[in-house]
């Protein structure tokens, strides 16, 4: 969130001096950097660490990244879109940075790129125009205390699910953890130490994933000299968010020529959530997209770099003169072309939506406008050059069981349908349920198209292609995890934004005044209101007997709203020819009920975390204290080249068969581990979750701690570079030879720490 200049002293009561001016207009910044800071302050965030981290994000990403954008776009439009789109050009050149710096071995000296830039910033005179810009437009205080409202909002949501959920440390045996922290815990220990990247669990099996996010993480504690975990847990995730709904507000803003279009779309985004009618809450096709955020971070940290890629393809698909906001110019193109590769890394859904997006809006184009949109072609080549480098770079063209399946995601729920239910009804109810579940909050793009009568600008089209990209490459793709749903996920970024702008113009068209905006956002309150206290009262759990079950209460839950829409709707037609103030209101009231439905999902989410409060409603992996204090005393006194074995390699054993999603170990001792848990090795996504693929390794690994011989221990010494055994006794004493063959260095009863000589 960025703070507004001050212009005028707007409609405020008070003196219009330049102080009072000035305090009113950074007083939304103030205060919702207030409450994010408070809220990690009470989670456990020492105060140290929260000012070393926020120097860290004005000095190492926004200043780099605001002057490097300054020096692309050709004139200014507001400050708050400078620091904004500034913060994501700095997470793109931290990339670059870190790789050449963990090439060269100097990760110490990462803090030196950021003041490189400066350097160069300050040297070159035709640069130095870049420190003070002048020629701002002024942003609106009703903008600015909505963003800071949608902050705060979505900052307490996290609060409640995970941060007060998931201790930076186990304060004992008992504590627990949602499984996939540790594991992008270990992510970021991998890159703040070692390159290539590895999976972290497997030492010699090689990373081939998205794994740019966990590079930011990396160097957050390298340049900040915070502790990896208070990174993870704590200060990443809050402030990615707050950059993704301020990047989000700027969009809308530049995209439309209107304030309120973004931040209308920073609300649908952050604050409306999916609609459903069941609690504990059930999301039948995916995850909640929110709980997506901070359970593993990579979705958030695409979204903040593809919202940022919007704004430059919205200035390279729309190259008129006279739209209401200043393009960017020619720099778009390379700033799209940084983007397009950062995005490529940071989350495998995003390149492919912006890619078919492009393709979409080239042939609307070229139908519309009768000739070759060049410029798109332009940007489509880009995003092909970004795929390609990440599908032989990054991926190295493992398509962790992607494939075409067309409807996969559905059929599970047409698959036993109820008696007497004709197969075509069947698929309508699926059809629909979706529709009502996931993309009920860009509705808005219904009221755009018919305003617009599909006469679209430029850039309504590739919005409302890339809003049909997401979904549509979801319904296409499978993927056993139901990893296509981030295709979707990726698809929300472009479908707020236009559906924001439609209900943008279905509000100018009502032509309403102030008192009657009140009104209407009394109205959208009071609405929200009823329908989280409906939910909390009525929804439930369900149990399912046929495929269709898991659907069964959204679909009642909405033949429910949509019989009392139509009341409301003839109460309204009837109301209005005596009350003339109603006359043309009814869309915008209609749209905002619509729109306002999903208000109870991150409520209800929320409300189930309060009531599992031993660990969170996500919380299923035991974190035990004595297991990290093993792994921490292991990372202060050995080298980040060393390697980790363990005894450990299982969450839990059921019927024989291992659960092999331990990742403890790699996480907190932010060092590679021999055999440890290997569920998200890359090659699993091919082979399936069985055993370990190199049973010989795992008997030599395993034989070191049951069975240890000279020989056994100094080949891992030797040819796997292990040099400390980490060992479990709840789950295997070590064997009383190992005493002799290896030195105890660590002994806490439950975990004992070998070096080997």
């Amino acid at each position: 969130m960025t703070a507004t200049l001050p212009d005028v002293a707007d409609r405020d009561a008070g003196p219009a001096t330049p102080a009072y001016v000035a305090v009113h207009r950074w007083l939304p910044l103030a205060v919702g950097l207030s409450y994010v800071a408070g809220v990690l302050l009470v989670a456990g965030t020492s105060p140290l660490d929260l000012v070393r981290y926020v120097a860290y994000i004005l000095f190492a990403l926004i200043l780099p990244g605001t002057l490097v954008y300054r020096s692309l776009r050709r004139r200014p439009h507001t400050l708050v879109e400078d620091v904004a789109m500034g913060a994501a050009v700095g997470l793109v050149l931290e990339l670059p940075a870190w790789a050449l710096f963990s090439a060269l071995d100097l990760r110490g000296w990462l803090w030196l790129w950021p003041l490189s830039v400066v350097a160069v910033f300050a040297a070159v005179p035709r640069l130095r125009r870049h420190w003070v810009v002048r020629g701002y437009a002024a942003t609106p205080l009703g903008w600015s205390w909505s963003v800071a409202g949608v902050v705060a909002f979505f900052t307490t949501y996290l609060s409640y699910t995970f941060l007060e959920r998931n201790p930076i440390l186990p304060s004992s045996d008992e504590t627990r953890q949602y499984l996939d922290l540790a594991y992008q815990l270990s992510l970021a220990g991998e890159a703040k130490h070692q390159l290539p990247i590895h999976v972290p669990q497997v030492a010699a099996e090689p990373l081939n994933y998205h794994w740019f996010g966990y590079v930011h993480m990396a160097a957050t504690s390298l340049i900040g000299h915070i502790d990896l975990p208070v990174v993870a847990l704590r200060l990443t995730i809050p402030a990615l968010c707050a950059a993704a709904i301020v990047l989000t507000a700027v969009l809308g803003w530049r995209v439309s020529g209107r304030p309120y279009v973004g931040a209308a779309a920073a609300a649908l985004f952050f604050v409306i959530g999916e609609t459903n009618f069941t609690h504990p809450v059930t999301m039948p096709f995916g995850t909640q997209a929110s709980f997506v955020i901070w359970h593993g971070m990579s979705m958030i940290y695409s979204w903040v770099l593809l919202i940022a890629l919007i704004a430059a393809l919205a200035d390279v698909v729309d190259r008129r003169a006279d739209r209401p906001v200043a393009p960017i110019g020619r720099g778009a193109f390379v700033l799209a072309a940084l983007l397009m590769f950062a995005s490529s890394g940071a989350k495998a859904s995003s390149v492919p939506v912006v890619a078919v997006a492009l393709a979409i809006t080239a042939v609307a184009l070229l139908i519309t406008e009768r000739r070759i949109p060049w410029a798109v072609v332009v940007a489509g080549v880009l995003a092909g050059a970004a795929q390609l480098f990440a599908t032989a770079v990054l991926y190295r063209f493992q398509t962790y069981g992607v494939q075409l399946g067309p409807f996969w995601s559905f059929e599970r729920f047409w698959a036993q349908p109820p008696a007497g239910w004709p197969r075509p009804l069947v698929i309508a109810a699926v059809i629909t349920a979706f529709l009502i579940n996931m993309q009920l909050r860009v509705v808005g793009v219904v009221a755009l198209i018919r305003s617009r009568r599909w006469r679209l600008e430029p850039v309504q089209w590739f919005l409302l292609a890339g809003a049909v990209a997401g979904p549509g490459l979801y319904l296409v793709l499978l993927q056993s995890s139901d990893g296509n749903q981030y295709f979707t996920r990726a698809g929300f970024t472009f479908g707020v934004v236009i559906s924001a702008w439609g209900y943008a113009m279905v509000l100018e068209r009502a032509d309403l005044d102030a008192r009657q905006k009140r009104a209407l956002a009394g109205f959208a309150v009071a609405l929200a209101v009823l329908l989280v206290l409906t939910q909390l009262s009525y929804a439930g759990s369900t149990s399912y007997t046929t495929s269709l079950d898991p659907l069964m209460p959204l679909l009642k839950w909405s033949v429910l709203l949509a019989a009392a829409g139509l009341v409301a709707a003839a109460a309204w037609l009837m109301a209005r020819r005596g009350i003339p103030a109603l006359r043309g209101r009814g869309a915008v009231v209609a749209l905002t009920a619509v729109l306002v439905v999903g208000a109870p999902g991150l409520i209800m989410d929320m409300y189930k975390s309060v009531q599992t409060p031993n660990g969170g409603a996500y919380a299923t992996v035991p974190m035990p204290l004595s297991r990290i204090e093993a792994a921490r005393w292991t990372r202060e006194h050995s080298s980040p080249r060393d390697v980790v074995a363990t005894n450990v390699h299982c969450l839990a054993i059921r019927d024989g068969w291992c659960d092999p999603r331990s990742f403890w170990l790699s996480a907190y001792a932010e060092r590679r581990v021999l055999v440890e848990g290997w569920a998200f090795a890359p090659r699993v996504a091919a082979l399936g979750l069985g055993q370990f693929w190199d049973q010989e390794l795992l008997r030599r690994n395993d034989e070191a701690f049951t069975a240890p011989t000279d020989a056994g221990l100094r080949e891992l010494r030797d040819r796997h570079d292990v040099r400390w055994l980490v060992v479990d006794r709840t789950v295997g004493v070590e064997a009383p030879e190992l005493t002799a063959l290896a030195r105890l260095r660590f002994d806490n009863g439950r975990m004992a720490v070998y070096e080997l000589p």
